[in-house]
């Protein structure tokens, strides 16, 4: 069992990853959701990637794949209750998100600007 240094150290390792916390937040917005409705709602993950994401997720008890064995395949994943607690601790990271956003925007702007001209920003 690998050793946290902290509560923030462990939901970290959990959610580490680009696309883990997008998938459980659109896990969040409803019931069973099927691969390819979570497909076109995490834009620009690829298939690969959110296949991988997923497995990790439900290895680690956060999502449930539900396949009901029928032709053509039918798959659908949904939070656990593990899942679910994890999702309402992400709702303040949106909300945050939301009200920042424009600034975020500004800034992510000027460091690319920075990053074109080869120099990087002062602190």
């Amino acid at each position: 069992m690998p050793g946290f240094t902290c509560g923030l150290d462990a939901t970290l390792r959990v959610i580490a990853g680009k696309w883990k916390p997008l998938i459980l937040y659109f896990l969040a917005q409803g019931g069973p959701t099927r691969y390819g409705e979570l497909r076109r709602a995490v834009r620009d993950v690829s298939d690969k990637m959110l296949i991988q994401q997923l497995k990790e997720l439900e290895a680690d008890g956060l999502v449930k794949r539900t396949d009901y064995k029928e032709v053509p395949p039918r798959v659908d994943y949904s939070l656990t209750p593990l899942g679910h607690s994890l999702g309402e601790a992400l709702v303040p990271l949106c909300s945050w998100g939301t009200e920042h956003m424009a600034e975020v925007s500004r800034v992510f702007a000027e460091r690319e600007a920075w990053t074109r001209r080869g120099r990087q920003p002062t602190v």
